[in-house]
């Protein structure tokens, strides 16, 4: 009998992933208890931006004409307990209020509500980025609340999602880590992605802790080269260097290479933050603390990029805001995607505007979630609305969009045509072309 697959959780990460087990042929339910975004996932619809994803779930989801019929939905745990051969908790981790540890209060209360309900050998998947240790934790825990007893067994199998590569990063990854404690949980995991692993994704057998510790130190080391060249962007403006040839230059290294090595804002979102500072603080509890000391540096550098972008801008109206009209292209903390769980570029539009700077944002895709999380900023319609006015205009979110707009166009609408890129990610040549005052993150002469 093919496996039945349960997905608990329908974020982003859940919601992804059921629509790709269905995809890679298998029957699948996904669980939520918030009603509400069931009833919307029922309807085809995503609850979130991510390019495909709401093609890839409505060839699937049971009801919609000419779908497969693979995957539905519900809210009880009772039926995905009996549905379900193979569970993946794909629920939050955030961070928690007030400290950098992780929470883990929602991966507890799904395991807690799906134990009772398994009742025959099946093996549950944890997905949710945990602090090291907590796998073997819920293994037993898992165990001991669950009728079937130790043939409810526990796989971790960490996931790597990239915002905007959602899909793609599911269907084809290019590496599928299981911690696992015996071999039928091995052989089940193999089973369920034998599709990619016949494509030639690596498929890497761990213990629980390694594979808990592989997560969280890839966002780690990502976070490091991130803000090693944001670093040397700092160096830069000291020195009248250009961030950008210097990155070009050590890029060709290849034991460095080019990726994550263009210098502006910085990282954020809702995974290498929190990450970050989990790792540390589990380092902590484990007496472990002296190896990951370097990671709050790693930390406070990308946050003063922030801060630095603020200076940059208060300079360039002349050394304050009051009066002053700044157009903020960009709320999203990356392109692709509609996420603004701590993006940089509405961190330094809401600085601005509290210190009395009047600011217009204008995203692509992240309008309706930047409004909830900020509302007291302007928002316009399009870019050239959002620059209508201003005294500068400051490009912060690398979408594609801004790399094509029309410098000429723009500064027919603009009180003074300035723009800071906090992302180098503009053609500096073309703007200039047009009459603009360029100026770029780590890049004073440039």
């Amino acid at each position: 009998m093919p496996l039945k697959i349960t997905v608990i959780g329908t974020g982003y990460l859940g919601a992804t992933h059921a629509a790709a087990m269905a995809e890679l042929g298998f029957e699948v339910l996904g669980l939520d208890v918030v009603p509400e975004k069931i009833e919307m996932l029922q309807r085809g619809e995503v609850p979130m931006y991510e390019p495909g994803l709401e093609d890839l779930l409505r060839r699937h989801v049971a009801g919609i004409e000419g779908a497969t019929g693979r995957l539905r939905f519900t809210t009880s745990y009772e039926e995905a307990g009996a549905f379900g051969d193979v569970h993946f908790v794909c629920v939050n981790t955030p961070q928690k209020h007030g400290e950098y540890a992780c929470d883990m209060s929602y991966v507890e209360s799904a395991f807690d509500a799906l134990a009772p309900h398994l009742t025959r050998p099946t093996l549950v998947v944890g997905k949710s980025t945990v602090p090291v240790g907590s796998a073997a934790r819920l293994a037993r825990r898992l165990a001991a609340a669950a009728p079937a007893g130790e043939a409810a067994e526990l796989a971790w199998n960490p996931e790597f999602l990239r915002e905007g590569f959602a899909v793609k990063d599911t269907l084809h990854p290019d590496r599928i880590v299981a911690g696992v404690a015996g071999a039928r949980a091995e052989e089940l995991l193999r089973e369920v992605y034998a599709t990619p692993i016949a494509e030639g994704s690596p498929f890497i057998v761990m213990d629980y802790p390694t594979s808990e510790l592989v997560k969280t130190s890839a966002n780690s080391f990502l976070a490091t080269k991130i803000s090693f060249i944001n670093a040397m962007a700092e160096v830069c403006e000291a020195a009248d260097g250009d961030v950008v040839k210097l990155a070009e230059a050590i890029g060709h290294d290849d034991r460095i290479g080019k990726k994550f090595l263009r210098a502006g804002i910085g990282f954020g979102g809702g995974c290498l933050p929190k990450d970050l500072r989990a790792f540390m603080a589990r380092a902590g509890e484990l007496g472990a603390d002296q190896a990951l000391t370097f990671l709050r540096e790693i930390d406070s550098i990308n946050m003063r990029r922030r801060g630095h972008m603020v200076e940059l801008t208060r300079d360039a109206v002349g050394g304050g805001f009051l009066g002053k009209r700044v157009a903020v292209l960009g709320a999203t903390f990356k392109p692709d995607s509609d996420d603004v769980r701590d993006s940089p570029a509405l961190n330094v539009a809401g600085q601005i505007h509290l210190q009395g700077g009047q600011v217009t944002v204008y995203d692509p895709k992240g309008m309706e979630n930047a409004r909830r999380l900020f509302p007291t900023l302007a928002y316009a319609d399009t870019a050239l609305e959002a620059v209508r006015g201003a005294d500068v205009v400051l490009h912060l979110t690398e979408w594609r969009e801004f790399r094509e707009l029309d410098p000429a166009a723009l500064g027919e609408v603009v009180a003074e045509r300035r723009i800071l890129d906090g992302r180098n990610a503009l053609d500096p040549a073309l703007w200039r072309k047009a009459g603009w005052t360029y100026r770029a993150l780590g890049r004073p002469q440039a």
